[in-house]
């Protein structure tokens, strides 16, 4: 409410604020006051003489002229701003009698200090229409840094320890080198492996599709992308990165490995990249795309993860039954829980092959080797009448789990794309994107559920092995087609996806329960015209199965849109999709026999073959205005749904179709050159998937069974985005907001009986009544002091989701409320200390409906510094130290630990493109992974095996050869 009066203020001082018309004019040449030479691309800010507010600003020319026209009589101040030299103010007056007051040259002093290199540029922040541009020289880093040492200084961006990019709250889904893709989609490709001193600009948007930005039309399709600008005296040239390193856990533990090979080739539009890396120290610089696909090993949420219960593993809830996700809080993303190995290698190229083709490609392989060891508690939240027929009516059932898992998961990535510009009327390009996928997995688990008064209700000890292999892949074909008029066009997109995975499993478990074993009341609205009455006879006291499992997706979205320009201010757009979502699974499992010694004992009640198909025709208008200060688009879809679904096994053929309007609305006002306000609204129809609607049992977990629902609805969802941007490049202040509200109709959620021994069932099922609402504010500042740059970042974030769910056939409201607080210092000190500090303080609420006695509130401390000191004779000199704290959590799980990475480095050769290094990581030996999971029917605490103190000795080469003559012709 407070971001949304703020944005009212603004409007209304804006509609409010009135300027007469100037009569004065003020030019001038900005020079080197050595050299007598013009500075191009100067910050030149004119401000108002009473309060030294902004009027307006420019960027000096090519010889460092500028010129202010239409200036209103009065006194003002010139600010000039130019890094490496000192900031130079100069006061002038207009008035009747002196309209173009004579400035004459004005001379800026370099900065009484020794610099290798001046970076010439305009002002830090800069906003360009929905762009908002870095200069990457306004953020010093430490020599040899990576473009992720970069992108942790920026404003309202930040990096997580596995290496995500965030920007403004939200995650970064591409990152372009030079506007061309580097090896795939990857971001990490790009931020992990290119280094920080080549980069001239960070531009960072909200991507619109490829067919949106043809004509010119937003259709609501977008994803964070920054784009990453060279300069121009490093396109050409190679550089890359060496590094070996060897070290062991004392005083005589495992030994620790690390090495990295990269080499870029670069001339000017062709790019040529190598890379290769392998350690044991949980380095990952690559996305773990196709990585343990959830639903892959063991079918609903992965074997991996025994069976969905959300123990850490690939898939969890959601990814098996579609249900309610929960939330993590008290530690970042990819805080580490395990132990990786990992292997990488691959090929990038980039090039314009002729003056009409534009080609990229990359070839990517990983193979990583991932141990886990976990111990948890849950606690589940019940009615109080949950147990019917149990001598008390417990309301929460506690699980206490230790788990271990190891496994290898391996792929090979394919990517490319071909722009061909036929001819000045017709483009065509071709994206297509390919992943093969072999998975390996063993996992232990060993649980004990009690009530809470501590009577005991089962153990289970389970041990499920699986193995798989995939191919994935899409393919985008786009056609453009320009007619002679301005403004009026033809598009037709064509985008297909492929996804096959074949897992064959095997589940041995022994389950003990303690309470007699009654019938799950559940009725019929919950189990959509079923009856689940009578599954006590699933939950056996031994397992012994083995399970095969194929699942088959393809889907083709054809997308046509016909631009027709009303006006030089309007645009009416026409479109045209057809959608077709075809899923298939087959999954057989075959009890032992013990007789033949085999897998031979067909299970017909855990088999199913299954088949879905879901097509959507939308067709849809759209009226698009611009104008100078703002633009908006108002449409909407009619769009007919047909979903199919084929039980195999139970011979049942259901059709359902579904009739809906599909309104979107677009707003964006330019304050001003550097203050932009977006309001997005769209609505979009979700379907479930053929996990979701496969009414198969599923026991990878004995004590959780899941199963899916063919009775189904597509979900309904309603999006509202609003972003506020604002730069003031007189006092480098920055203020990054946006809120997102979210409502989804027939949500996909999940259905939860526990029987009177701990024994639970969990199927999917549409419920109204969910909505979440995501906030964020950053607020930024530049500040000199003695001399030296300071950036400053204070970023809030918060969510409330309500979440809805059904436990024992009754409604449970789950709310969750998150606030974040973080506060950072950056400074790269007299070009010797790099200095970032930074805390953060999250508060977690959860409260149910069912059982508000189990409400919790829950709370994560943590305080950040890490530092690089230039020491004399090419030493320096890293401390990389992090403070944690839980508190509100289950006893055992409230723990405060440190974190302290510590390295003394000796630089080598003359340009310091060596490095020997000695570093020990976790000094103290306190590391450690607490997380806390959030459900709408339980609460989880788990603490991971993680890797502890070791010293390592690495050496490092950094080639660097700019300039190099053009062997391109």
């Amino acid at each position: 409410m407070r971001l949304l009066l703020l944005f009212t203020i603004l409007l209304a001082s804006l509609s409010s604020f009135a300027q007469n018309r100037g009569i004065g004019t003020i030019r001038a040449s900005v020079l080197d006051s050595t050299t007598k030479q013009g500075l191009p691309e100067a910050t030149v800010s004119l401000l108002r003489g009473r309060d030294s507010s902004l009027v307006t600003f420019q960027v000096t020319g090519g010889e460092g002229e500028f010129m202010f026209r239409n200036v209103a009589e009065g006194p003002y101040q010139l600010l000039i701003t130019y890094v490496g030299y000192q900031t130079l103010r100069r006061n002038v007056t207009i008035t009747a009698a002196e309209p173009t007051p004579n400035l004459g040259p004005l001379y800026m002093a370099t900065e009484a200090k020794s610099l290798n290199e001046v970076t010439v540029q305009g002002a830090p922040v800069v906003i360009k229409g929905d762009t908002l541009e870095f200069n990457a020289g306004s953020f010093k880093t430490q020599p040899n840094a990576v473009v992720e040492d970069l992108i942790k200084k920026l404003p309202g961006m930040e990096v997580e320890r596995d290496g995500t990019v965030k920007a403004q709250g939200q995650e970064v889904k591409r990152i372009l080198v030079d506007g061309k893709p580097f090896f795939g989609n990857d971001p990490k490709m790009a931020t992990r492996n290119l280094p920080a001193e080549m980069i001239d600009k960070v531009q960072l948007y909200d991507r619109q599709s490829e067919q949106s930005q043809f004509s010119g039309v937003d259709d609501g399709d977008r994803e964070k992308t920054i784009n990453i600008t060279t300069k121009r005296d490093r396109r050409k040239g190679v550089f890359g990165r060496q590094s070996l390193g060897m070290g062991q856990e004392p005083p005589s533990g495992p030994t620790r490995y690390q090495g990295q090979v990269g080499i870029n080739r670069f001339d000017n539009g062709q790019q040529l990249s190598v890379i290769g890396s392998a350690n044991n120290i949980n380095q990952q610089n690559f996305s773990a795309e196709g990585l343990g696909n959830g639903g892959g090993l063991g079918g609903f949420g992965g074997g991996n993860n025994f069976g969905g219960g959300g123990m850490g593993g690939n898939g969890g809830n959601r990814g098996g039954q579609g249900g309610n996700s929960g939330g993590n809080s008290g530690l970042p993303t990819g805080q580490q829980t395990n132990l990786t190995r990992a292997i990488s290698g691959g090929l990038n190229f980039s090039d314009g092959l002729t003056s009409k083709v534009d080609f990229s490609a990359s070839y990517f392989y990983n193979n990583t080797r991932t141990i886990t060891e976990q111990t948890s508690r849950r606690e589940n939240i019940l009615p109080s009448a949950a147990l019917r027929g149990a001598p008390y009516p417990d309301s929460t059932n506690i699980t206490n789990r230790q788990s271990s898992s190891v496994s290898t998961f391996g792929n090979h990535r394919v990517n490319a794309q071909l722009i061909w510009r036929i001819d000045s009327m017709n483009t065509l390009r071709v994206i297509p994107n390919l992943v093969f996928s072999d998975n390996v997995s063993n996992s232990l688990s060993d649980s004990r559920t009690a009530s809470n008064r501590g009577t005991p209700l089962n153990s289970s000890l389970t041990n499920y092995d699986a193995n798989g292999r995939g191919v994935s892949g899409t393919n985008t074909l786009l056609w453009t087609h320009k007619f002679k008029r301005r403004g009026r066009t033809f598009s037709a997109n064509l985008n297909t996806t492929l996804n096959s995975q074949v897992t064959n499993g095997f589940n041995r478990s022994k389950n003990e329960y303690f309470q007699s074993i009654t019938n799950i009341p559940l009725s019929s609205s919950i189990t959509g015209g079923g009856s689940l009455t009578g599954v006590g006879g699933l939950f056996a006291a031994n397992i012994n199965q083995r399970n095969e499992q194929q699942t088959d997706a393809m889907t083709s979205n054809l997308n046509l849109s016909y631009t027709e320009p009303l006006s030089l201010a309007k645009t009416l757009e026409f479109r045209y999709n057809l959608n077709t979502n075809d899923n298939s699974s087959d999954r057989q499992v075959f009890d032992f026999d013990e007789r033949v010694n085999a897998y031979t004992l067909p299970n017909e009640r855990l088999t199913n073959r299954f088949d879905n198909i879901f097509r959507t025709q939308r067709a849809g208008v759209s009226l698009q205005t611009r104008r100078l200060k703002y633009n908006y688009t108002f449409g909407f879809d009619v769009q007919d749904a047909n979903l199919q679904t084929n039980n195999i096994s139970r011979d049942i053929e259901l059709t359902r179709y579904y009739l809906n309007l599909l309104p979107n609305a677009l707003f964006t006002y330019n304050v001003s050159r550097n203050q932009r306000l977006m309001i997005n609204y769209r609505s979009r129809i979700q379907p479930p998937s053929v996990n979701q609607l496969q009414p198969v049992l599923n026991n990878s977990n004995p004590l959780n069974i899941q199963t899916g629902n063919p009775d189904l609805k597509p979900e309904f969802a309603n999006t509202l985005n609003i972003n506020y941007n604002n730069f003031d490049p007189t006092t480098f202040r920055s203020l990054f907001a946006s809120i997102n509200v979210n409502q989804i109709n027939r949500r996909i959620v999940n259905a939860t009986a526990f029987n009177s021994a701990g024994g639970q069932v969990t199927k999917p099922v549409n419920a109204d009544g969910y909505y979440s609402i995501t906030g964020f504010l950053n607020l930024g500042r530049s500040i000199d002091w003695s001399g030296q740059r300071v950036n400053l970042s204070w970023a809030t974030n918060g969510s409330f989701v309500n979440n809805i769910s059904f436990v024992n056939d009754q409604l449970n409201k789950g709310r969750n409320l998150s606030v974040g607080q973080r506060v950072s210092i950056n400074t790269f000190w007299k070009d010797k200390l790099d200095l970032n500090l930074s805390g953060n303080v999250s508060y977690q609420s959860a409260q149910y409906s069912l059982q508000p006695q189990q409400n919790s509130n829950f709370l994560f401390t943590s305080l950040n510094a890490f530092v690089f000191y230039q020491l004399p004779g090419r030493f320096t000199l890293t401390s990389d130290f992090s403070y944690n704290a839980n508190s509100g959590r289950a006893a055992g799980f409230n723990q405060r630990f440190a974190l302290w990475n510590v390295g003394v480095a000796k630089q080598l050769f003359k340009q310091k493109q060596g490095e020997l290094r000695l570093s020990v990581y976790d000094l103290l030996n306190q590391n450690r992974s607490i997380i806390r999971n959030v459900n709408d029917t339980y609460i989880e605490d788990v603490q991971s095996l993680v890797l502890r103190r070791y010293v390592m000795l690495t050496f490092t080469y950094n080639l660097r050869k700019f300039g190099m003559t053009s062997t391109r012709r």
